[in-house]
């Protein structure tokens, strides 16, 4: 059960002009399941990308990053395709070939190039995309084609999810509204650089190629690289902007006021969707915030916060409501910060101090630990006494049931 994540509104997500979604089920790996969909969008449109670190990256990825590479002025992206079921991963020239193929042939049906498409897959990784059924798939899809689709569309990238993520949102810049809506995927193998998921986001604003590649790199530092479920980083993982140009509003620079308004949106809704999937973790009871305060360096806040929120005995504890808060404190200490001093360091669950000056606060009272373990949603506070960077990274417990879920995965 997902964790104080409420289902989607169909009639709340916002369609946004410029950009049109359509779904298919293919039987990609299950029957009677949406399974392919496609982007379709405007000659207007831009789009960029952040993607996995994995050196074993799926055949989609490298495509992917070689057509965005190769971007030219008169044949923007014009669709994007994700397939859910097969990850296409681990499957050398096949699987790229494979992909290719994908890509020839929504190409062919949209009257376009294909390296003006972009192709997605999730699933299982390490065997051969049913590349026939996913092409066959396609005409459904575009003949699906639809501006107010998201609800369809989050659905259709759903793998071990027990429910689709989308949000919407709406900014005023210059006098006129912008519409920005998103969809997300992922439940498991979830690691930053990135986590195993899938991200789409859309809005109607003009955005020059350069500085939407900036916006899309600096928002995924600060939504999607900042979470972690299971400390396994996946790869397929993709996180993919298209500002749809139809609106009135261009951002040509990053040093506007434009661009800080649209900037801001774009963030909060993708922190939105990145916790959703943090929300939806596989077997997850909580949801929990990391935040490290008073270090030297945002990096070496981030490193001290994964390590706190990777750390299978930290999230065993929590969700035992077991305050062996001890964890926290080892957890810290192997983060890799050489120069440390622990004798700094101030440890809060909530409003609890718990560790005071690098130890046990003589105040702090186990049952008040309890209570906040508890709870369903918890932020875990450490001030590293070091100087003004901070970070925060969000993650869930590890339960019984992740070992259940990922057991019996490809049943």
């Amino acid at each position: 059960m997902a964790v104080n994540l409420p289902l989607p509104i169909p009639e709340k997500l916002t369609a946004v002009s410029g950009i049109a979604l359509g779904h298919a089920e293919a039987g990609i790996r299950k029957a009677n399941r949406k399974d392919v969909l496609v982007m379709k969008l405007a000659n207007t449109a831009t789009v960029a990308g952040v993607f996995t670190k994995n050196r074993f990256c799926a055949a989609p990825v490298q495509l992917c990053k070689e057509h965005l590479g190769a971007l030219k002025a008169d044949a923007p992206i014009r669709a994007l395709v994700i397939n859910t079921g097969n990850a296409n991963a681990g499957t050398g020239e096949a699987g790229l070939a494979n992909a290719q193929e994908t890509c020839n042939a929504l190409a062919k049906l949209l009257d376009c190039a294909p390296t003006q498409i972009l192709p997605f897959s999730t699933g299982v990784i390490l065997e051969p995309l049913p590349v026939d059924r996913l092409v066959a798939g396609l005409p459904q899809a575009i003949e699906n084609l639809q501006e107010d689709n998201w609800y369809n569309a989050a659905q259709s990238i759903m793998t071990t999810d027990t429910q689709p993520k989308a949000a919407s949102r709406q900014v005023v810049i210059n006098g006129q509204t912008i519409t920005l809506t998103g969809i997300s995927k992922g439940a498991g193998m979830i690691k930053p650089n990135m986590a195993t998921m899938l991200g789409f986001l859309a809005f109607d604003a003009q955005v020059a190629q350069p500085v939407l590649e900036k916006l899309t790199r600096d928002v995924a530092d600060r939504s999607f690289n900042c979470i972690t479920i299971d400390g396994d980083t996946s790869t397929n993982d993709s996180f993919i902007v298209v500002a749809t140009g139809t609106a009135g509003v261009e951002v040509a620079s990053i040093d506007t006021t434009e661009y800080a308004a649209l900037y801001a949106a774009v963030l909060g809704l993708s922190q939105e969707l990145a916790q959703m999937i943090v929300r939806d973790g596989e077997g997850a009871t909580k949801f929990m915030t990391v935040t490290i305060e008073e270090g030297k360096d945002a990096e070496e806040c981030r490193k001290i916060g994964y390590s706190i929120a990777h750390s299978p005995l930290v999230k065993t504890a929590f969700f035992a409501s077991d305050p062996n808060l001890g964890r926290i404190l080892a957890a810290i200490g192997y983060a890799g910060v050489e120069d440390l001093d622990v004798s700094k360091i101030n440890l809060y669950l909530d409003d609890v101090w718990v560790a005071k000056n690098g130890g046990r606060n003589p105040d702090y009272q186990e049952a008040d630990g309890q209570r906040v373990m508890k709870q369903s949603e918890i932020t875990i506070r450490v001030k590293l006494g070091r100087g003004k960077a901070d970070a925060t990274i969000w993650t869930c417990d590890l339960s019984h049931e992740y070992v259940s879920i990922n057991a019996d995965y490809r049943s």
